[in-house]
C-alpha cells in the first residue's frame, strides 16, 4: 500500500484496514466526521491524517487535541506500533467517541491512550509533550491558547496542525498574540490546504 505516495508496511497498512472498518462500523451510530465525507474516508480522513507522521516519523510522545472520529491521532498512534516507541495521548470529551477511540487503540494496536477530558484539563492530566496536533478542531489563535501550558514547560515543542485556504488569515491574527516559527507544509492529499509546523510558541507581553 501507497499513502500520500509513500510506501506503508504490510502490518500498518492491516492495522489502517481495521481501523477503517471498525470507523465505518462506528459512524453509523455516531457523528464521528461530516456525513458528506464519509465516502472519502481513505483519501479525506486517513491519507490527510498520515501526513502528519510522514512529516515527523520520530518516536516521540504526542497529545492530540479534539481526537474526535481518530484524525489524525488514530493515524499516528498505528503508524507508532510500527515504530515501537512513542505514543499519543488523544483528548476527547466527547464520551461515545472516547469509546470509539479505546477500541480503536485496542483492536488496530495503536500505541497511545484516550482521555475524556476537556483539552483545558489536559496539562494537569498530562503534563509534558514533544509535540501536539490538531485537526477541524478551531481556529490558530484557540489552539496556540491550548497548547501554551506545555509550550512553557518543553521550549522544543512542536505543533503539526491541518489548516484549510483561510489559514494565512488565522496566522496574522494569532501573531498578535503570539510569536512563533512557522514552516508551511502544501498538504498532499487537499488543495489549498496545509499543515502548520509551528515551534518556538511564546505569548506576547
Amino acid at each position: 500500500m501507497e499513502l500520500n505516495g509513500l510506501r506503508v508496511s504490510r502490518e500498518t497498512s492491516e492495522r489502517l484496514k481495521t481501523f477503517s472498518a471498525l470507523f465505518e462500523k462506528w459512524a453509523k451510530a455516531i457523528n464521528l466526521v461530516a456525513p458528506s465525507t464519509l465516502n472519502e474516508l481513505w483519501q479525506r480522513h486517513i491519507a490527510d491524517s498520515a501526513q502528519i507522521f510522514q512529516l515527523h516519523p520520530k518516536p516521540v510522545r504526542w497529545i492530540d487535541l479534539g481526537s474526535g472520529g481518530g484524525f489524525p491521532g488514530i493515524i499516528t498512534a498505528i503508524f507508532l506500533a510500527e515504530v515501537g516507541e512513542g505514543r499519543v495521548d488523544l483528548i476527547e470529551s466527547n464520551q461515545k467517541k472516547a469509546a470509539f477511540l479505546r477500541t480503536c487503540l485496542r483492536e488496530c494496536g495503536g500505541r497511545g491512550a484516550v482521555h475524556c477530558i476537556r483539552i483545558e484539563q489536559a496539562q494537569f492530566d498530562i503534563p509534558q509533550c514533544d509535540a501536539i496536533s490538531a485537526r477541524a478542531l478551531g481556529d490558530l489563535s484557540l489552539l496556540l491558547d491550548y497548547a501554551q501550558p506545555w509550550a512553557d514547560k518543553s521550549p522544543k515543542l512542536q505543533l503539526f496542525l491541518h489548516k484549510g485556504r483561510d489559514y494565512q488569515r488565522e496566522v496574522d491574527a494569532a501573531h498578535g498574540r503570539f510569536a512563533f516559527d512557522l514552516i508551511k507544509h502544501e498538504s498532499v492529499v487537499e488543495a489549498d490546504s496545509v499543515i502548520l509546523e509551528i515551534s518556538n510558541l511564546q505569548r506576547r507581553t
